[in-house]
């Protein structure tokens, strides 16, 4: 497991938000790979190289850090994840929102 200061400063890298799916944190890594791609900065190579080490590099550290998270598969958890508004509504308040 990475440090906490490791996965702060990689989220940081990849622009990531306080809140981000996996499709997200890839397409940050993708978008971030093509703009410093080191073919793409002929002129400046090095420093393309070594971002692109960074972004791969954080790239894993918050692949990593998903990765070893728990997903709660139990049945109360999928239902709450998957009610639709009425049904969060009516298991919130008990009743149906067109009746207040």
């Amino acid at each position: 497991m990475h440090s906490f200061e490791k996965i702060m400063k990689a989220k940081s890298l990849l622009g990531l938000r306080e809140k981000a799916s996996l499709k997200e944190i890839k397409n940050k890594y993708k978008n971030l790979m093509k703009k410093w791609h080191p073919d793409k900065h002929k002129d400046n190579y090095e420093q393309a190289t070594q971002m692109s080490m960074q972004i791969n590099e954080a790239y894993k550290i918050i692949l990593d850090y998903c990765n070893s998270y728990e997903y709660p598969l139990d049945e109360e958890s999928i239902k709450k994840s998957t009610y639709t508004p009425e049904e969060w509504w009516h298991n919130k308040f008990g009743h149906n929102q067109h009746n207040i």
